[in-house]
């Protein structure tokens, strides 16, 4: 069993809810949440990339931390949604601005997805586009990216596309 440390912040409740809710949806195996306010790396983020690889053979992706957003179980800071996705802010953001755009299709990771998705997978690509728009982020720029599996630390099998802006980006990423 992983036991994580808990340090409090501004938003210590909801941050923890959700923290808390999504390492619960992901594994049985990591029992709280791990939240960071030093600006220090306190978590690892290859680590719980494997444990959702694991969980993920045995989870249906109704039960993923995003399906419950969508369903409103669990709180978050909602920036766009329609009928096919939903854009919200990342609960632990590695930008200024972190948004995550997701299907309401779940639809756990790119590469499960099929030609019968071309329309809802561009239409993700035009979401993050105005949600960037929306954010101030056109004139900066911004990085979308989208991890795929447990080598690209695909932490969450729910696809989505973070949305990264606020500052400059390094490259190579990763």
């Amino acid at each position: 069993m992983t036991f994580c440390v808990l340090r409090r912040s501004r938003s210590f409740a909801s941050k923890l809810l959700l923290t808390a809710a999504a390492a619960l949806s992901v594994t049985p195996r990591v029992t709280m949440a791990e939240l960071c306010t030093d600006g220090g790396k306190c978590n690892d983020e290859v680590e719980k990339a494997k444990l959702a690889a694991e969980a993920a053979e045995k989870y249906k992706p109704e039960d993923s931390i995003f399906m419950k957003i969508i369903r409103k179980e669990i709180p978050a800071d909602i920036v766009y949604e329609d009928d096919k996705a939903v854009a919200f802010r990342d609960v632990n953001p590695v930008a200024p601005k972190h948004i995550l755009v997701i299907p309401r299709k779940p639809l756990m990771q790119l590469s499960s997805s099929t030609e019968e998705d071309i329309p809802l997978l561009g239409h993700l690509m035009w979401v993050a586009k105005s949600v960037a728009e929306k954010e101030n982020l056109n004139e900066s720029g911004y990085r979308l990216v989208i991890n795929n599996g447990r080598d690209a630390a695909q932490s969450v099998y729910h696809l989505h596309i973070h949305i990264l802006g606020g500052r400059q980006m390094s490259w190579p990423p990763g």
